[in-house]
């Protein structure tokens, strides 16, 4: 389950939402098709799951057979991805603090203030949800083990997805089978992200979250900081710069990253002779300052920059999202990676949890089990509780 921190807008806007989801499922009685309908909730049972997932089984038995398997794997690379993040992060904040990353997972500690933003959070999860769950079925199907039900739930602005296998069956049910069931939510998830990050991996924006070492494998160097739009009547408008060109150099000092336009000091009148990349060329510009609105005597070239550089594919290839689709495939992406990644963390309400519960049990007694597991949790929580605690003394909330 992701959680979220909302703005006080936001919480409104939520609410609003909720009454009216929850009133529209009262007129047209939910209720009487499987839906169960509280003021704070709304759950969709379906007693027919296991048909389907038979069905999809039947069909994909060899691929979902290689998938389960894989899970296992990948449930203890996801466990180790998870914990060696959040320890390597930690241990940045004190020794390294430049290279400290704040927590951006939909996990305690971010804050959702654009309604653009929930409402591609709101699009994606329920895909996320439908992929976990999914996986679980299909591979409790697999494995001889009866799902009872499935569905999922909306509690106001959080959701879940759920299968709920026959519990005497999944106890029953060999170790291995049982770690193929657990581990198979996290890993269709991680997969899946794989999918839409190929779909998101030429296109330059999506360069500026990549982590550093990977990105130098996708991306060459930033070209330069795009121009966004051009004044009107302005020195920029004048010489002929257009929206799209890209700034690499003012007077012959390098403009890579947006924070290098602040070391170049221009007053009013002078004329800069500015280089561009358009359609692939490289020009030389001049430019006649106009003064600046808060200080005449600083000149300005006319123009609105990018707030991130250009990054161009290593590959010759490029997608032309639109805005909206892309960040909707972000979000996607997102959730499904992080969501993956953490829970395989073990903690009691996560499948990381399960997982290391299902691998110890019955080599050691209840009292030794009960105690390894309280300890396991408890260096986890402080571990993620830190990294959470850490960021929020450095930045705040994380807004998105």
């Amino acid at each position: 389950m992701a959680f979220e921190f909302l703005t006080h807008n936001s919480i409104i806007y939520v609410l609003i939402a909720w009454v009216i989801v929850f009133a529209a499922a009262k007129i047209s009685k939910l209720d009487k098709h499987g839906f169960e309908i509280k003021p704070y909730s709304l759950t969709y049972k379906n007693q027919n799951v296991q048909l389907i997932l038979t069905r999809i089984l039947s069909r994909t038995q060899r691929a979902t057979r290689i998938f389960a398997n894989t899970s296992v794997v990948l449930g203890f690379v996801m466990m180790g991805a998870a914990f060696w993040y959040l320890a390597s992060n930690l241990s940045n904040f004190f020794v390294k603090p430049e290279s400290f990353s704040e927590m951006t997972v939909l996990i305690p500690g971010v804050t959702i203030q654009s309604s653009s933003n929930i409402a591609y959070f709101l699009l994606s999860v329920p895909i996320v949800l439908v992929i976990h769950e999914g996986a679980h079925g299909i591979v409790a199907t697999l494995e001889k083990i009866k799902i009872k039900t499935g569905g999922f739930a909306v509690f106001i602005a959080l959701f879940a997805g759920f299968v709920e296998p026959d519990e005497e069956e999944f106890v029953k049910a060999k170790k291995l089978s049982r770690l193929r069931v657990i581990g198979a939510g996290a890993t269709s998830n991680v997969l899946f992200s794989f999918i839409i990050a190929g779909l998101l991996i030429f296109n330059p924006s999506f360069a500026l979250i990549m982590p550093d070492p990977i990105k130098g494998v996708f991306y060459n160097q930033p070209l330069g900081v795009p121009i966004v739009s051009v004044t009107q009547g302005s020195g920029a408008e004048k010489a002929g710069l257009q929206k799209d060109d890209i700034i690499n150099a003012i007077d012959g000092n390098p403009i890579v990253l947006p924070q290098d336009f602040a070391k170049v000091k221009l007053k009013a009148g002078d004329t800069a002779m500015v280089t561009i990349i358009r359609d692939g060329k490289t020009l030389q510009i001049p430019v006649v300052t106009t003064p600046s609105t808060t200080d005449p005597q600083k000149g300005m070239l006319g123009i609105l920059r990018a707030a991130l550089p250009s990054y161009q594919p290593v590959v010759p290839y490029y997608i032309h999202w639109s805005p909206e689709v892309f960040m909707f495939l972000l979000w996607l992406w997102m959730l499904s990676f992080f969501i993956g990644i953490f829970n395989m963390l073990p903690l009691p309400i996560l499948d990381g949890g399960k997982f290391i519960h299902t691998i110890i049990e019955k080599k050691v007694s209840e009292k030794i089990l009960k105690g390894a597991m309280i300890s396991i949790y408890a260096v986890t929580f402080a571990l993620f509780g830190l990294n959470i605690a850490l960021s929020a003394v450095k930045s705040g909330f994380i807004t998105i």
